[in-house]
């Protein structure tokens, strides 16, 4: 799929990302990514690619500091990250990482975004956010850069 100007469609670009990963683990990422949208159909997802792994953030702007949460998909793992991580509460110290901005939990499961340490998680950064989600419109999906259009990927595997 291509643009009136002939470039590939954010949708292309995303599947480009998606096709460097088993089809197990592509259905296992989209689940997630799905799970996430549902939870903040108004966010725009901004997509970033790293080569190796790619990251989708759910923003209220075309901003990846305002992201309220994003997943990092890599070959061998799917990660929630909470952008004001630091400052989310965690009684039950689930949230891993040391960043100064963010925090992140594993993801083993789609169903996992339901279960409600997570929910809460999700609802103390869109408190956080400073930033408020639209409550009238989709949120769209931007590829904020695309230094890997075209060209020839290899299939990441996991170990």
């Amino acid at each position: 799929m291509t643009t009136d100007n002939g470039k590939p469609t954010p949708e292309a670009q995303l599947q480009s990302f998606y096709d460097r990963f088993e089809p197990a683990h592509q259905k296992f990422i989209r689940s997630v990514q799905a799970a996430v949208r549902k939870r903040l159909p108004t966010a725009n997802e901004l997509v970033y690619d790293y080569s190796s792994f790619f990251v989708i953030s759910w923003s209220p702007t075309d901003k990846g500091i305002d992201g309220i949460v994003s997943i990092a998909a890599r070959a061998d793992r799917v990660e929630l990250y909470f952008n004001h991580g630091p400052k989310l509460p965690d009684p039950k110290k689930l949230l891993r990482g040391s960043g100064k901005l963010t925090r992140f939990i594993r993801v083993e499961a789609a169903r996992q975004l339901a279960h409600p340490d997570v929910e809460a998680f999700i609802a103390a950064a869109i408190d956080h956010s400073g930033v408020a989600l639209s409550s009238e419109r989709k949120g769209s999906l931007v590829i904020k850069t695309n230094k890997t259009v075209g060209a020839k990927k290899p299939r990441l595997r996991s170990t």
